[in-house]
């Protein structure tokens, strides 16, 4: 999938509508800051630049690499599937949504997040599966050609990539509310998985073992180097955003006494945005 050489419509509108979505995030994050609870200015940063990231994919002239290079479709799969859906998963929108809009939209965003369907994606493994299978696909079957030679299949792939990206920051590392979350050592352990499939399928492309690419080796083998660096970064930060909202939970016994003395200690607060938004995720699902 080459990036298109020049800025037509295929390009603006998507521009335009994450300029729109940029909005809708900043109004309430502005209304919430006035608020006794405040708002992060670092998860406002993080979800506007989660969308500039966007925008610089999507900008053709904005790409470092030439037009129609294999390098530059890496490129520019990096920032759709990797970077940007981490910056805005961060961003925490469905925490922000929560606290903004009315309850009885809130309990709609309740039932959704306790729907089948979303307990299913939302779930890492199945998330892992979207990335991981979409690009074995793309790659190592006649699809990549496909796209090249039919426009809206290529926006399809994009708008694959993305989604499988944002629900794998989100199921690994987000801090909104999600029900039936595994643990966080269960969270490594499939972030394990994925560093070592997403090294395996860079591997297999650079030495052109089972590729369906019609490209020059010498770009083959340089989109294979930024998949495989570009990718390890990416998910060192995703495994970095997980572990710095990591709060243990120490289940001991306790004796009869120890215990007594506990239930007079006030409760423990400050647990994460994770945690309160869950609350609040729980609160609309009751009232619904």
């Amino acid at each position: 999938m080459a990036l298109q050489t020049g800025i037509g419509p295929e390009t603006i509108l998507p521009a335009a509508g994450l300029v729109i979505l940029a909005l809708c995030y900043l109004v309430p994050a502005a209304r919430q800051r006035r608020k006794p609870r405040g708002w992060s200015n670092w998860r406002t940063a993080s979800f506007l630049t989660g969308a500039g990231l966007l925008v610089l994919a999507l900008m053709p002239g904005l790409s470092p690499l030439p037009p129609g290079d294999f390098r530059g479709h890496m490129y520019q799969h990096l920032l759709i599937g990797m970077y940007a859906p981490l910056g805005l998963v961060l961003g925490a929108p469905v925490t922000l949504a929560l606290r903004s809009l009315p309850r009885r939209h809130g309990r709609i965003i309740g039932r959704v997040l306790h729907s089948g369907p979303s307990l299913v994606l939302s779930h890492p493994v199945t998330a892992l599966l979207l990335s991981l299978g979409g690009l074995g696909l793309l790659y190592f079957t006649p699809l990549y050609t496909m796209a090249i030679e039919n426009e809206a299949l290529h926006h399809l792939v994009h708008l694959h990539f993305f989604a499988a990206g944002y629900l794998f920051a989100c199921s690994i590392a987000g801090p909104d509310p999600a029900p039936h979350r595994p643990s966080v050592p269960a969270r490594l352990v499939i972030l394990g998985v994925a560093i070592a499939g997403h090294a395996l399928l860079a591997q297999l492309l650079y030495a052109g073992v089972f590729v369906h690419v019609p490209v020059p080796a010498a770009e083959l083998r340089g989109a294979a180097d930024l998949m495989y660096y570009g990718g390890d970064i990416a998910e060192l930060l995703l495994a970095l955003a997980l572990v710095t909202t990591w709060r243990p939970q120490h289940t001991a016994t306790r004796k009869p006494r120890q215990a007594k003395d506990s239930r007079s200690l006030p409760a423990t607060s400050g647990r994460g945005e994770e945690i309160r938004g869950a609350e609040a995720l729980e609160i609309t699902s009751k009232q619904a």
